[in-house]
């Protein structure tokens, strides 16, 4: 491998997150003050994985010196997997090598990291690739906690809307449902549960590996519904992981075994009905005891992805960006490019591989954090904690319509 580069290669892989344009931008303007070309490479692995070399575009730092306050992508963005076929990822290869693209920053979260590490291991040493992790389910396995950027933009958003819905929730007698975007971790919707003060938030950590029945997911909902009604609340609002979906039996929610998939085999988990199966399930129970609650099912995911970056992700973008060039155009090659205590800290792309899977390691809740465990105290929630005093047990039956006995049957052991 030349130590100087030709030509400079950018894409964005997977879902839009906020702070995509303050990588692009930062990345460009160092290469560029360094001699290099950038060519900018439109919806991710898309035409590259068709042979089509004629939709890339040189940058210049005129095109890109103010878009880092822009959500979305001036590249675009798709999920386009080339490790699933050898012809595509051999066109992949190919193109990049007619298009003189001897150095290749991908910008996405797990599937296009994993991309990434294998176009950087297919390509040897005639490409070098670095990868800078994007994405707002804060999934990726950063060392230190170190969030992914988008996360906190998304998170940021996230509360904006989800602050005046609790205040609709009251003003109506409302209980909202609201099925917030975080596939494999519950991070954002953890996040945005938490700083918003929901009354709960449910995210698949908790719940363990699945096979998980519906009842038991709506269990917890019922009996955060029954402690507030034991206190004159006819309303509330539940964040739920969309990852929840996941781990409930196909059985219990309408469409999941026929479900649309992604180019990575993902199922398509904004199509599925997760809150609405909720809903009606939560009224199949409450209706015939007499409570007669209005519950509203709501999906928050889309309104975050292409959101004007809060200052921390345009800030932190812009040091990933220039870290990302700066790494590729020394030579650097085959690595994620992380922040860390203020330095840009190149981590081996081989490193992030899960080696029972191959795939790439996913960064879950941890349950066992003292910041999980303030999220939990401050949810409202009906566990064996609310039973051992039996006047605080025929409140709570008496709200719910139930005999004390069923009551303590149902809550009288942890649900999650």
């Amino acid at each position: 491998m030349s130590e100087r580069i030709r030509n400079l290669g950018i894409l964005v892989g997977g879902g839009p997150a906020p702070g995509i344009n303050g990588v692009i931008s930062a990345a460009v303007i160092e290469a560029r003050n360094r001699g290099t070309r950038v060519l900018g490479i439109p919806d991710g692995f898309r035409w590259l994985a068709e042979g089509d070399a004629s939709v890339v575009e040189p940058l210049e730092i005129a095109d890109v010196s103010r878009i880092h306050f822009r959500g979305g992508s001036v590249l675009r963005t798709s999920r386009t997997n080339p490790t699933r076929d050898p012809a595509r990822m051999a066109a992949v290869i190919d193109t990049l090598a007619r298009l003189e693209i001897d150095a290749l920053i991908t910008i996405g979260g797990d599937d296009t990291a994993f991309s990434a590490y294998r176009v950087a291991q297919q390509a040897g040493r005639a490409l070098r690739v670095a990868h800078v992790p994007k994405t707002i389910d804060n999934d990726l396995p950063l060392p230190g906690g170190v969030p992914t950027f988008g996360f906190e933009t998304a998170r940021h958003v996230g509360v904006s809307i989800v602050e005046p819905i609790m205040e609709d929730a009251r003003s109506t007698g409302r209980w909202y449902l609201l099925v917030a975007m975080g596939r494999k971790a519950g991070h954002l919707a953890l996040g945005i549960g938490k700083a918003a003060g929901a009354t709960l938030t449910i995210i698949a950590e908790e719940l363990g590996s699945g096979p998980v029945r519906l009842e038991r997911v709506a269990d917890i909902i019922e009996g955060s519904m029954i402690r507030r009604l034991a206190a004159g609340q006819p309303n509330g609002v539940a964040v739920i992981a969309e990852g929840v979906a996941e781990l409930l039996d196909p059985a219990d929610l309408a469409g999941m075994a026929e479900a649309e998939r992604d180019d990575h085999g993902h199922v398509r988990l904004s199509e599925l009905p997760l809150g609405n199966v909720l809903k009606d399930e939560l009224r199949r129970r409450l209706t015939p005891r007499g409570i007669e609650l209005k519950i509203v099912a709501k999906d928050i995911g889309y309104e975050l992805r292409c959101a004007d970056p809060i200052p921390f992700d345009a800030e932190y973008t812009r040091d990933l960006g220039y870290g990302a060039a700066r790494f590729i155009c020394s030579g650097g090659s085959d690595a994620m490019i992380t922040r860390q205590d203020g330095r840009i800290v190149p981590v081996p792309l081989a490193e992030l591989m899960d080696p029972d899977t191959g795939r790439t390691r996913v960064r879950l809740v941890d349950i066992s954090s003292e910041s999980y465990e303030v999220a939990r105290k401050y949810m409202l929630r009906l566990g064996p904690g609310d039973l051992d005093d039996p006047e605080q047990v025929a409140r709570l039956a008496r709200a719910g319509h139930l005999e004390p006995a069923e009551l303590q049957a149902r809550w009288g052991k942890e649900t999650a």
